[in-house]
């Protein structure tokens, strides 16, 4: 028994785990707490009540969701993945439905009774289950023709990013797009597929972006942020005027002075809250954690003899990484703005319980290999 328990911890990857640790219990709580108060004090009279909903229904379901997937072994998810899969994009097209909510222009949410979910989220996990079990069946995917190894890989991505794009969940799309393309990469696929995929994703990306007048202006207002600054620009220049108040050490745990003029302060744009409190130095901090739980993932990943879990190590490590670094640049107006929340970190219990998920995901892949 001691034999076994000792066997257990050495597999454990402790970087992966305290990176995720870290991040939702030390960072993500502690910024949420300051970033919402004086918002649970204005619309709830609770300076507490985001905090006590993120504890009580995201991390609550996040810690279920990370023992089951560190619990579970990842092998049973190659035989279900098609299922998974059927299911998410079934819970995607509900939101063309009256139960589906719009907010900020975007058709996200859906509303299932007292439960809210973002089906996008949850896609994020299942494609990249879905591909790596596809993938792992194809042993000389280089070998493959245009009709075997490039025509269903296309279809199948094409689909279901078409959906997300309809929906206007543009950064989505491009986070599994992208994750989608390094399993693929990481497969061993040939460097001709790939440069042609990512040709025709581009075409496609820019004609969506021109035909869409929200997404057109966003691009305007990062090419001129001093422009409209009431308007479409006032999320970026309220963003890099929050960071940049906050110097190399912060104005103070708890006190930003600017986060009432900040849309989204608890979502999309916490990170700028961080960097104001905590400064250079704190927001490189959560920087480096991010780095350590991502290329702790990637290396992990090099020495994964199934194929299947290799390509589950490679997707998670991708999502989480794209999506930490799509919040941060688009906060620090480094890309157009986009909503996307900050793993662990941003307001959002269907969000973190499904990063979390990916995290034991992730560990039970090493614990088996």
């Amino acid at each position: 028994m001691d034999s076994a328990v000792r066997k257990s911890r050495r597999r454990l990857d402790y970087l992966i785990f305290f990176s995720c640790l870290i991040l939702v219990f030390g960072v993500g709580i502690a910024a949420l707490t300051s970033a919402s108060s004086d918002l649970g004090k204005s619309q709830f009279d609770d300076p507490y009540h985001y905090i006590k909903n993120q504890l009580l229904v995201g991390v609550s379901v996040g810690v279920l969701g990370f023992l089951a997937g560190y619990a579970i072994n990842y092998r049973i998810y190659k035989k279900l993945a098609p299922l998974i899969l059927v299911g998410s994009v079934g819970l995607l097209l509900l939101l063309f439905t009256p139960l589906g909510a719009a907010s900020g222009g975007a058709q996200r949410w859906l509303l299932l009774g007292p439960i809210t979910i973002q089906p996008s989220t949850l896609l994020k996990l299942t494609m990249v289950l879905f591909f790596a079990a596809w993938l792992s069946k194809h042993t000389n995917i280089r070998e493959k023709s245009i009709s075997e190894g490039l025509i269903p890989f296309l279809s199948i991505l094409g689909f279901i990013s078409t959906i997300l794009l309809f929906q206007n969940s543009t950064s989505a799309a491009f986070i599994i797009g992208v994750t989608v393309l390094a399993m693929y990469m990481a497969s061993g696929a040939r460097w001709s597929f790939l440069i042609a995929i990512v040709l025709i994703s581009a075409i496609l990306f820019a004609g969506f972006v021109l035909a869409t007048p929200y997404r057109y202006d966003r691009i305007q207002s990062f090419l001129n942020p001093t422009n409209d600054i009431q308007g479409a620009s006032y999320q970026v220049n309220q963003a890099l005027r929050v960071i940049g108040s906050g110097g190399l050490t912060g104005v103070g745990y708890g006190r930003s002075n600017a986060k009432q003029f900040l849309p989204e302060r608890i979502g999309d744009s916490i990170f700028a809250i961080i960097a104001e409190e905590f400064g250079f130095i704190g927001a490189m901090v959560v920087v480096g954690l991010f780095f350590t739980l991502v290329i702790s993932g990637f290396l992990a990943s090099r020495k994964i003899k199934d194929k299947f879990g290799r390509l589950v190590m490679v997707g998670l490590s991708t999502v989480i990484g794209l999506q930490a670094f799509v919040h941060i640049a688009s906060a620090s107006a480094l890309i157009p703005a986009t909503g996307v929340p900050l793993p662990f970190i941003s307001y959002g219990s269907f969000s973190l319980a499904i990063f979390m998920t990916m995290v034991g995901i992730m560990l039970n892949v090493h614990k088996n290999n």
